[in-house]
């Protein structure tokens, strides 16, 4: 199968006149794959997309939208609301504006997202999408079928799009993970001019994920692609309990986070905990 089409980006050729000790980066668009259904097998679907292109360190990339279209994760879309509410484990910024609000929370799978990954796009009139059951267990499924049919180390991603605080726009992340180094941790390598690095860790499946989606996107119909040449990321072991190999391995700890909260939902705590404070003293106070 070619890895180009009318509605999907085409591949560069490689420069010739690139230098010997050059690296290259490849993302490669699936076509193909068509409208995925509940039920659907993925592993058939997706393994017939890259049959003819897949290679060993390669990383497969899939769209969550098309996990959860398999998974059958459909609702009304007159229950958003109410989806909303059973996928979310906490509220963490909301903001209410005329005709509606915009909610920031923490969903069961431990993302922090906008209106909980609950999304409307690319779903069949009068339905939405919730995100996949276990993104990691599916990755792990799909990682260890596809490296036996290809009989080739491989890796699986899903994605997900998301915004990111103080910046406009979105991008997509990982969300589900088999087979990679999540996480490319450098605290402790020196730099080029020999001082040693104390907090860097290139999040690996993220950038993927990113690179991934100059060419998935949300409406060019390719919801697989595969990225080339950083097959080190790539690992012998596909164990789902190896550290660092898994997309929720990426989740900061709320203990750790120093933004866990909304600057309205900060102010409330604030007050609250001040007035609890004060009559607290004035209890003393009175009770002396």
């Amino acid at each position: 199968m070619n890895a180009n089409s009318a509605t999907c980006a085409n591949v560069p050729t490689p420069d010739p006149g690139f230098p010997a000790s050059a690296r290259e980066l490849r993302v490669l668009s699936m076509p193909g794959i068509g409208e995925i259904d509940a039920g659907d097998d993925l592993v058939s679907t997706i393994g017939e997309a890259i049959a003819e292109t897949v290679r060993d360190g390669d990383i497969i990339v899939v769209t969550s939208k098309v996990v959860s279209k398999a998974e059958g994760r459909f609702a009304a879309a007159d229950d958003r609301e109410d989806a909303i509410a059973r996928e979310t484990v906490r509220i963490v910024a909301e903001k209410h504006w005329l005709g509606g609000s915009t909610r920031i929370v923490e969903n069961r799978l431990g993302l922090i997202q906008a209106a909980a990954g609950v999304d409307a796009s690319n779903t069949p009139e009068g339905t939405i999408l919730l995100l996949p059951e276990d993104p990691d267990a599916t990755a792990q499924a799909l990682c260890t079928a596809l490296r036996s049919r290809f009989e080739a180390r491989l890796a699986v991603v899903i994605t997900d799009t998301m915004g990111r605080p103080w910046r406009l726009g979105q991008t997509d992340v990982a969300i589900g993970s088999a087979g990679l180094r999540v996480l490319d941790d450098l605290k402790g390598v020196s730099d080029n001019f020999g001082r040693e690095l104390q907090v860097t860790s290139a999040a690996i499946a993220d950038e993927i994920a990113g690179a991934a989606n100059l060419l998935a996107g949300k409406i060019t119909r390719c919801p697989v692609t595969i990225v080339r040449g950083i097959g080190e990321f790539v690992l012998d072991s596909i164990e789902a309990a190896q550290p660092n190999s898994r997309a929720r391995d990426l989740l900061r700890p709320v203990i750790d986070d120093l933004f866990h909260t909304g600057a309205r939902e900060a102010y409330e705590q604030g007050r609250a905990a001040g007035r609890a404070e004060a009559y607290d003293e004035q209890r003393t106070e009175t009770n002396r």
